[in-house]
């Protein structure tokens, strides 16, 4: 991990934004630089375009003009051929003769027209111990007057400014941009160590990030998802604890029947009552085991939803006739009150299984001389609905909210009688609700 850094987000950010600034910053630099160098220049060849012509004006009144050329200047008359008739501010014959070279090449090529039409043009040349610009005009029908100054053209103090300023600028950008980049991750850094301290036995620590940045949004939506982990980890435990609680009870019963035949001698009454008792407690808990099968199904999306055109009064019809025989066997009556065509895309098992488990919760539940529950289905304008109705005392309104909770029973003594053919678990309604909401209800 010794280079870990040079992988981090924040390296990137600083690199990438060093990059483009010191792109940005050679791009400004050479536009400065070539824009003052052009317009230097172009004030030179101007200066040196209007001295010339003052001398050229002077030389043809008869000698050349005061306190025009400077010490650095250079005065230089030669004829079409090349040969030096006057010179002045060349230390050497060497300058000299290579001025006076450079010169004749120079009219050979475009001199010579140029000095009949009486134009005025600039040459820089470069010798070997100075670079010159020249300014080259006709001073008469046979001779060229060369009037030239030393020009450097690179200008080093604006080469070294702009150098020196992009520099300072980097370096104080990279500063910022660290101090940025370290404060703009912190949240980043929050989240990653908050990430490694959860466990599984510890869900309730959040981010609570208060900014509205998009790390804030990300920061809310890790918080909320850690809500969900900790909702669906206490369900589960719920879940496994109360599915032990309810099989305890059960296999308790089996235990304690089965030990008590064993310990003597009994009667044949005895033990029928025993295995009855012992036959029981298995269906309980077989059911219990098979609803428990089914949500573990339905939590895990293992159970799809098989759609396919179909009549909702059928299937409550259908549910309605095969629960007949339980309901006559606890004096209840089944009737079906408005059951029109319903048409609905839908898996028919799981909603008839969700028919059944009402109309059985509904024949649990039912009370009165004239013990009823009554199956009804119909359609509005954009849904379909299903009612399953009793006569019995209904449900306290402080149980209402915990209907669809798992496991919770209203009347626990009710929802466990094997005499009345009762097997409840407290897991039908919760089944209900989850296929209602595979279906979109």
């Amino acid at each position: 991990m010794k280079f870990s850094f040079l992988y981090s987000i924040r390296f990137r950010l600083i690199l990438w934004f060093a990059v483009i600034l010191a792109c940005v910053l050679l791009a400004f630099s050479t536009f400065i630089y070539l824009s003052q160098a052009r317009d230097i220049r172009s004030d030179a060849r101007g200066h040196l375009a209007r001295k010339a012509e003052i001398i050229v004006q002077g030389l043809h009144l008869g000698g050349l003009p005061p306190n025009v050329l400077q010490d650095n200047d250079v005065l230089l008359l030669v004829d079409l051929n090349g040969n030096v008739l006057l010179s002045q501010g060349l230390s050497t014959n060497n300058e000299m003769v290579d001025l006076a070279s450079h010169a004749k090449s120079f009219l050979e090529e475009q001199a010579q027209e140029r000095a009949q039409s009486g134009n005025i043009w600039v040459q820089e040349i470069g010798t070997d111990q100075k670079h010159y610009m020249f300014t080259i005009v006709p001073a008469s029908i046979n001779s060229i007057m060369i009037v030239g100054t030393p020009f450097d053209p690179v200008n080093g103090r604006l080469l070294a400014t702009l150098f020196l300023g992009s520099l300072a600028t980097l370096v104080i950008a990279l500063g910022g941009g660290w101090w940025l980049a370290d404060r703009a991750m912190r949240p980043v850094k929050t989240i990653t160590q908050t990430a490694r301290s959860i466990s599984e036995s510890d869900l309730s620590r959040r981010l609570n990030l208060k900014t509205k940045d998009e790390l804030g949004q990300l920061a809310n939506t890790f918080d909320a998802m850690l809500a969900r982990l900790q909702a669906a980890f206490d369900r589960q435990r719920q879940f496994v604890a109360d599915a032990s609680h309810e099989l305890r009870t059960p296999l308790t019963i089996v235990k304690l029947e089965a030990s008590r035949a064993l310990q003597s001698k009994r009667t044949p009454q005895d033990y029928q009552r025993a295995l009855g008792v012992i036959h029981s407690e298995n269906e309980f808990m077989a059911h219990l085991v098979n609803d428990l099968l089914v949500l573990a199904r339905l939590d895990a999306g293992q159970s799809t939803v098989q759609r396919e055109p179909l009549d909702l009064s059928d299937v409550a019809l259908d549910a309605a006739e095969r629960l007949t025989p339980l309901a006559e066997q606890n004096s209840v009556k089944i009737e079906t009150g408005e059951l029109p065509e319903v048409p609905l895309e839908g898996d028919r098992q799981l909603l008839l299984q969700m028919f059944s488990n009402l109309i059985e919760n509904a024949i649990k539940h039912t009370a009165g001389d004239e013990r009823c529950v009554k199956v009804e289905t119909g359609a509005d304008e954009e849904s379909v609905w299903a009612r399953v109705s009793d006569n019995g005392e209904g449900i306290p309104p402080e149980h209402l909210p915990h209907i669809f909770d798992r496991f919770y029973q209203v009347d626990k003594a009710r929802t466990h009688d094997a005499e009345a053919g009762y097997t409840g678990s407290g897991l039908g309604l919760s089944i209900v609700q989850s296929i209602v909401q595979m279906h979109g209800g």
